[in-house]
């Protein structure tokens, strides 16, 4: 992609992509327009399986858009898949690693070639604008090919130890890694790309055979990955894809005794009922990775560059409508420079487009769905009671918005700290601003939570240095104008989170995240001199 521009596209550099990047993205939107309606299947040991039930995929930009139909999958449908996955596990597990390596590398070109279309369907199905969306497609091949070149960096994870000091024997040690069996992977609405992809690729390099489950809201972008899986030549049952409702094919996957692990990405409440499941439902532990949201903060100093600042909190604020895990939803400013700072970032916030996120010039889309919509009234309300509402707080119901989820990015000030939605993830464009008397106060508010995900800071070198070394969460950024909270890329900044926000203390893009699809061996051998 793009091989005629010098450009590289990642969530850093999206805001001033090259004109190719529009064109080619507005061709690949109409050739998904003229597939709206078509039904979709699942994918079951390689082959198309089709359920007696369907749903509709209605795209949140007009509810009257009938993206696609997709197979309300049921108990059957997740038995058949995991039995299709650990047939597969006998073959591919003994698979050399470098052969492993080469089709998964092959998976992430074609999604790389065919990041322009897939982008464009989370944009219909997710509401990201343009660029997010082939963001998260480009990503999502980046992720895949992290998880090889570590594979292949770490020459597949066997390695010599140390010979035990024996008399007349030899004795030869080798450590190895190995792969689970079935692995699970639940993926939300938000990134439906690159958080089903990258721990699906990671798995199966890993050696692991996959079930793919997505949100029930964005099947469509995970059946777009599922194709490439299968166009590069994974062979069957190696990866499986079913779709259908959380509290039922959901359900019947976890617990399933033949999942080996599982990672999901979703809300704190229903990831930690997945933990609880998984631990009581086992004949033994087994591997779970969970990502599990976050309430980030940023803190700002006086001595920080208000434009800088305020552009990035905007940003991480109000990009993909707040519905991101890693989204800005607290401000805590230094008393001195607390109005400044608010000032212009509702200049910043009001200037933002709201509409059909295909549209170039738009930054925020609609929200994802019916729940959201009315959540974000619920809330706006119940802060407006207790604070001063600064800008938005509104919805739009009017012309091009009749028939979508819209509501206008949202700041409130004066908030008591004190009130329950400092800390209760919102999912949504709204953020809290709030003074502090010094860069402590800052800090105890921004710690005194139960997630850990990401958080922002703006402020001297030798600030950022203090505040690296004392905030609790997982990615954290300094003085960064593209997004204070946002913005993690694979091979740049591994995302994962601390506390309530991760299960496991590693991050996905980074060097310590594939060793936990793999198992260690060790091997010894001894022999006579």
């Amino acid at each position: 992609m793009g091989s005629e521009s010098k450009f590289k596209l990642t969530y850093g550099t999206m805001f001033s992509p090259p004109e190719e990047f529009h064109s080619a993205y507005e061709s690949n939107l109409a050739a998904l327009r003229r597939t709206f309606g078509q039904e979709y299947s699942m994918i079951i040991d390689g082959k198309e399986v089709l359920a007696s039930e369907k749903f509709e995929n209605r795209s949140p930009i007009n509810t009257d858009q009938v993206l696609g139909i997709f197979q309300k999958g049921n108990e059957k449908n997740a038995n058949d898949a995991i039995a299709a996955a650990k047939k597969a596990y006998q073959t591919w597990r003994k698979t050399p690693w470098q052969e492993r390596v080469k089709l998964l590398r092959k998976v992430a070109d074609l999604i790389e070639e065919r990041s322009y279309y897939i982008g464009a369907a989370m944009s219909l199905e997710v509401g990201k604008n343009r660029m997010e969306g082939i963001g998260d497609a480009v990503e999502t091949a980046e992720l895949i090919r992290y998880s090889c070149d570590q594979l292949e960096k770490n020459n597949g994870f066997e390695i010599q130890m140390g010979s035990d000091p024996f008399v007349g024997l030899k004795s030869t040690n080798l450590s190895v890694m190995r792969p689970y069996g079935v692995w699970l992977v639940i993926s939300p609405f938000n990134f439906p790309g690159a958080l089903t992809g990258g721990p699906a690729g990671a798995a199966m390099v890993a050696g692991n055979t996959v079930v793919m489950k997505p949100a029930t809201d964005t099947p469509l972008t995970p059946y777009l990955l599922a194709k490439a899986f299968l166009d590069a030549g994974i062979p069957d049952g190696v990866f499986n894809f079913v779709t259908g409702p959380g509290s039922t094919l959901g359900n019947a996957l976890v617990n399933h005794p033949e999942v080996a692990g599982v990672t999901f990405t979703g809300s704190f409440d229903v990831g930690m009922g997945i933990f609880r499941t998984f631990a009581q439902n086992g004949r033994y532990v087994r591997p779970t990775i969970l990502e599990l949201g976050g309430k980030n903060p940023t803190i700002v100093s006086k001595n920080a560059n208000i434009e800088d600042a305020a552009l990035g909190i905007v940003r991480s604020a109000f990009g993909l409508q707040g519905q991101k895990c890693s989204a800005c939803s607290r401000v805590l400013v230094e008393e001195s420079i607390h109005d400044q700072l608010v000032e212009r970032m509702v200049v910043l916030t009001e200037k933002l487009a709201i509409g059909d996120p295909t549209e170039r010039n738009v930054f925020m889309g609609p929200v994802i769905n019916k729940n959201s919509y009315k959540d974000f009234q619920d809330l706006s309300a119940e802060l407006s009671q207790a604070g001063r509402l600064l800008t938005g707080g509104r919805v739009l119901t009017d012309g091009n918005y009749t028939n979508g989820y819209f509501v206008t990015p949202t700041l409130f000030a004066d908030v008591p700290f004190s009130h329950r939605l400092w800390k209760y993830e919102m999912f949504l464009p709204i953020t809290t601003i709030g003074k502090v008397k010094n860069l402590e106060e800052g800090m105890q508010i921004a710690n005194d939570v139960d997630y850990g995900l990401t958080s922002g800071f703006y402020g001297t070198n030798e600030e950022a240095e203090w505040f690296f070394d004392n905030i609790e969460a997982g990615v954290n950024y300094a003085n960064r104008p593209q997004g204070a909270t946002t913005g993690a890329w694979p091979g740049f900044q591994p995302f994962g989170g601390w506390k309530g926000s991760g299960a496991t203390g590693k991050n996905a893009g980074g060097v310590h995240y594939l060793q936990m699809y793999m198992r260690e061996q060790v091997y010894n051998l001894v022999t006579k001199i």
